[in-house]
């Protein structure tokens, strides 16, 4: 697979539900028994037994014809259990109103992996013209 907009992420930007710039904007580690579905709208369409570790809120986030980027970031895994993704979400505080965003199996590098439970994980974003995700 490749990385991939959720559809109702798309839906959020389109409708304003999802503000890239202001929003609470974090990253989960996805365990690699997860089954990626585009219909998938809240983090707990994922999370159940799924959630490897996740993000503080992105920071210095910026977008430019439909790229969105930020800064590198860390989170610390959760179990020492096979991940192939990262998912993006917009943070409320709840899974049930949390919206994914980008599902992400082809980063820059690093997946899959088997990271040890405690371990910090560095999120190095794609350097290239679509950085995290473009629109």
């Amino acid at each position: 697979m490749a990385n991939v907009l959720f559809d109702p992420g798309r839906e959020g930007f389109a409708d304003g539900t999802i503000n890239w710039s202001t929003g609470d904007i974090r990253v989960m580690l996805v365990k690699s028994a997860y089954t990626f579905s585009a219909a998938h709208k809240f983090l707990s369409d994922i999370t159940s037994g799924n959630d490897n570790g996740r993000s503080a809120s992105l920071a210095s986030k910026t977008q430019a014809s439909g790229v969105c980027d930020a800064n590198d970031t860390t989170l610390t895994a959760t179990a020492a259990v096979a991940c192939n993704a990262l998912v993006v979400f917009q943070h409320t505080g709840t899974d049930s109103t949390a919206r994914v965003i980008a599902y992400i199996d082809t980063p820059t590098s690093g997946l899959p992996f088997t990271p040890s439970a405690g371990q910090s994980v560095p999120i190095t974003w794609d350097n290239g013209a679509n950085k995290i995700f473009k629109l």
